[in-house]
């Protein structure tokens, strides 16, 4: 008995029950016209879709700079990215490439700025990423108006300037990853391994840097900032280069989403990733200023599977739709849940 509440308390009492619950959808699914081999494979290619995204927050977390909720800033970084490769018609992984590689340095340069700010404002990291968040996705909505951009795909038809709201890639990079030895079972369930792939480089990446020099300072202004301090770590350098290396994931993030998604979404569609990517790295686990991999594996799965079984089954079963509903439940549900227990 001891050793099942040890395990309960260990990988926490929240995380089974909405697993559990995530086993009865599948389960309950069938009984009201929901495929289950249609429901799995919505999971998995939102899991591929999504977790880049939420790994963008470890470095941040493990600083203790907290959760990332300026993710926004390396999505806008993604988005420049991904518009100038379009804006040099570039296709295939080509495209992917160029984009990546603008991006990268997009996310550097704002990634620093974003850390210095951050420096300046400890113990309120999360409440002025927020608004780093908002605030850096209205004066981008400015500028992609303003910018000077001419490929006919990206810019609005009627005046032919500006950038439209959603911007296809079909004709440039669609799937460019996700197809990448892409296993079909049958027509309703083909597994994008591209994509699972892309994503376990990019974690390996994530846990090699970590057993550097340098990530195990980060580590350690995180754990005990005074005692880094006084081993002679430059706590503000650390936390500035986990900043940059979060903006940098997510910019990454941002493409690997769009080129399997079809579509560039521009203006404040970056504001729609923040909460889901911060909730499923607390539903996995993490902490304000701990995590890990296995947390960012296990919280996009369970986050994903109930935002994509959830509205599904109950849909069906009620004919009413209150899938948005049960989102921002979810979403804002964990959040809360894991901010209560901070000082745990």
């Amino acid at each position: 008995m001891s050793s099942v509440r040890s395990y309960i308390n260990k990988f926490g009492l929240p995380r089974i029950i909405i697993g559990l619950f995530l086993v009865s959808l599948f389960v309950a699914g069938p009984f009201f016209g929901v495929r289950t081999d249609m429901s799995i494979n919505d999971v998995l290619v939102r899991f591929g879709m999504n977790a880049i995204l939420v790994l963008s927050m470890v470095p941040m977390i493990q600083s203790g700079c907290g959760l990332n909720f300026g993710i926004p800033v390396g999505l806008i970084a993604g988005l420049i990215g991904a518009v100038m490769s379009l804006e040099f018609n570039l296709t295939g992984m080509t495209g992917i490439a160029a984009a990546m590689g603008i991006a990268i340095v997009a996310a550097i340069i704002l990634g620093y700025g974003y850390g210095l700010l951050l420096n300046r404002v400890k113990g309120d990291e999360m409440i002025i990423a927020t608004y780093v968040g908002y605030s850096i996705v209205f004066f981008m909505n400015v500028m992609w108006i303003i910018l000077p951009f001419r490929n006919p795909s990206s810019v609005q038809g009627f005046k032919g300037e500006g950038l439209r709201a959603t911007i296809s890639v079909e004709d440039y990079w669609i799937h460019a990853i996700s197809d990448i030895l892409k296993i079909k079972i049958n027509d309703n369930f083909t597994i994008p391994l591209g994509m699972f792939l892309f994503f376990a480089l990019m974690s390996l990446i994530v846990w090699g840097f970590f057993k550097t020099k340098i990530g195990t300072a980060i580590t350690a202004v995180g754990s005990n900032p005074e005692y880094a301090r006084a081993s002679g770590i430059n706590v503000n350098k650390m936390r500035t280069i986990s900043v940059i290396l979060s903006t940098i994931i997510a910019a990454i993030g941002m493409i690997v989403y769009q080129q399997s998604f079809g579509f560039i979404q521009m203006f404040g569609a970056p504001l729609a990733f923040m909460f889901p990517s911060v909730a499923a790295v607390l539903l996995g686990g993490a902490s304000v200023n701990k995590a890990s991999i296995t947390n960012v594996v296990i919280g996009t799965l369970l986050y994903q599977g109930i935002v994509t079984m959830t509205p599904s089954v109950i849909n069906s079963a009620i004919n009413i739709d209150v899938s948005e509903t049960l989102r921002l439940i979810v979403s804002n549900g964990m959040i809360v849940y894991a901010l209560t227990r901070k000082g745990r």
